[in-house]
């Protein structure tokens, strides 16, 4: 039993960014000030305060309720006063449980001030009726706030905070501009992962470096974000799922992705993961990081591991690259056991691996290399010999399909992009409509799905028609690009996964044909941006490669089409 002089007066003061729109008399300083006269005026001593700031009323896991009901359980409180019943809470079944059970079972007297609440004087018939329109006023507040956020969120505006390699504009907090230091080290991860390195491996070097994670970076540049802190205490400890988060954010491209997160009530503060066909994207807001061409490709590369390996074994550089020709599954990367050096490729749909593939289309993974490196060597010599006839192929491959119901694509895009400014009026304007009571809460709900919907259908298609005319403009410059890739590699002695990955989007692969010395295998090679090339026939190299695989078998592999 605690002795009467131990026993203390908890004053609750609790405030939330809602509550502090209201102006200052909900302020904190204003709380402690009334608790505490009056405390003084009716001989409440051994007063202690207890204070909760920025805490919503919906979610009671608060860090000065909690320290304050273990005061309850120790036996410590007699009494609690808080300025209304709206600070204890905005959950009218919570607040109810403590008011009406929890308080009286510990001998806690609870008083809330201005609403005349007071337990000592017996139960109050009102106080039931204030609890729920405590929590109506949390519902409304929270309905609005969405509401403004769907609005800002569809107008382009980014609703997350400044992903690790930008920064808020000091100008404009809703523009983000590029932070040079972490950029850099966007790139370099970037370019690692182009190198064939694990996102494992590229942590690991990120450590080795001594290169501050981006939690550690921010405090060392005096910036405040929220997260989970790591298990390790070291700042320069980066984990494979930040690699992840940084090689699979679209904004590195320029764009602001929005609504990537929701919650399912505004009880429930817990973000959830939106699925990708609600996410709303906008090209091109701010300065990228890393190009769109570099960023596909590096999507590429990574949609190709996620096959579990074998511990401590790197990614064979064609893995991603393979398709069979017949079932249009991938091939999987095998090593042959007992014979190890014996390193080959397979469908991942093959009917012997439970598969329905008929098809094993096995095909050697030297055999591959030296078929890639025969096709990248024609390739710079047939530019060094007729550079302008080469640069004509690039050319007519490029934009033979660029033109293609361009105004079409062009005028509808223009329609869809008028009605959902139109939209964006309308929703404003019953925003406010209901904001001044001339349109009901229940009608306001009804016009706002309605809106929603459509808008949100509209972006859908509005993101596919964006899609394909970004194409034809990325169509029109790729030979260009291309062009300059190729250049690089004049002198190629050797394929490397920056080389393979730079040149080739995927290579389809045909089940071997016919038998003995006559046996041939056909290998499409889909360039980036370009697709399949034929180039001439060069006299300095061979037309194909004949490869003796397994069990003395020769194979010719073809990559240009017969005829």
């Amino acid at each position: 039993m605690k002795s009467q002089s131990n026993i203390i007066t908890a004053l609750y003061c609790r405030l939330s960014r809602d509550d502090d729109v209201q102006g200052d008399s909900n302020s904190i300083q204003n709380q402690k000030k009334l608790l505490s006269k009056y405390a003084k005026e009716y001989g409440l001593s051994n007063t202690k305060h207890f204070v909760d700031d920025g805490y919503t009323g919906t979610n009671f896991n608060r860090p000065g309720f909690m320290e304050m009901i273990e005061a309850v359980e120790a036996g410590y409180i007699g009494a609690i006063l808080v300025k209304d019943m709206s600070r204890l809470g905005r959950d009218y079944l919570q607040v109810g449980y403590y008011t009406d059970n929890y308080f009286p079972e510990h001998n806690i007297r609870f008083i809330a001030v201005n609403d005349g609440v007071d337990s000592a004087e017996g139960e109050n018939e009102f106080a039931p009726f204030r609890n729920i329109m405590n929590e109506w006023y949390a519902r409304d507040i929270s309905r609005k706030v969405r509401s403004s956020q769907r609005l800002r969120g569809s107008a382009g505006v980014p609703l997350s905070m400044p992903p690790y390699g930008y920064m808020k504009d000091p100008q404009n907090p809703k523009r983000w501009i590029v932070d040079d230091e972490a950029a850099a080290v966007v790139r370099y991860i970037f370019q690692l992962c182009i190198d064939g390195v694990s996102e494992y491996r590229i942590a690991d070097r990120l450590e080795q470096e001594k290169i501050l994670k981006p939690s550690e970076y921010w405090k060392s540049k005096g910036i405040r974000k929220p997260g989970k802190s790591s298990f390790k205490d070291s700042p320069y400890y980066w984990c494979k799922s930040t690699i992840n988060k940084i090689l699979n954010a679209r904004e590195y491209m320029g764009d602001v992705v929005n609504f990537k997160t929701y919650s399912k009530s505004f009880k429930n503060k817990q973000r959830l993961e939106n699925p990708e066909e609600n996410h709303v994207i906008f090209e091109g807001v701010h300065e990228a990081i890393i190009d769109r061409q570099t960023w596909e490709m590096v999507q590429r590369i990574r949609e190709g591991t996620k096959r579990r390996r074998p511990k401590n074994t790197e990614k064979h550089m064609f893995s991603g690259l393979l398709y069979c020709a017949d079932c249009g599954r991938k091939l999987y990367f095998n090593v042959n056991h007992p014979n190890t050096e014996l390193k080959y490729f397979n469908c991942s749909n093959y009917k012997g691996n439970r598969g329905v593939c008929n098809d094993t289309h096995y095909i050697r993974a030297d055999a591959l290399e030296q078929v890639m490196l025969l096709e990248i060597r024609r390739m710079t010599a047939f530019l060094q010999d007729k550079e302008e006839d080469f640069v004509q192929l690039l050319m007519s491959k490029s934009l033979q399909e660029a033109e293609k119901e361009s105004k079409r694509r062009a005028q509808e895009l223009r329609a869809m992009l008028a009605r959902c400014g139109e939209l964006d009026l309308l929703f404003t304007k019953i925003y406010e409509d209901n904001a001044n009571g001339k349109i009901s809460d229940e009608r306001f709900m009804m016009i706002t799905k309605r809106y929603d919907d459509e808008q949100l259908a509209l972006k859908k298609k509005i993101s596919t028609l964006q899609a394909e005319i970004d194409l034809e403009e990325r169509q029109k410059y790729s030979a260009a690009s291309f062009l300059r890739t190729v250049r690089k590699y004049t002198d190629i002695k050797e394929l490397t996964p920056i080389i393979l990955n730079e040149l080739v989007e995927k290579i389809v692969v045909h089940q071997a044909q016919g038998v003995g010395k006559s046996r041939t295998q056909q290998l499409e090679i889909h360039y980036n941006f370009i697709g399949t090339l034929d180039t001439p026939e060069v006299a300095c190299l061979p037309q194909s490669i004949t490869v003796d695989t397994r069990r003395g078998v020769a194979v010719e592999y073809i990559t240009r089409k017969a005829g």
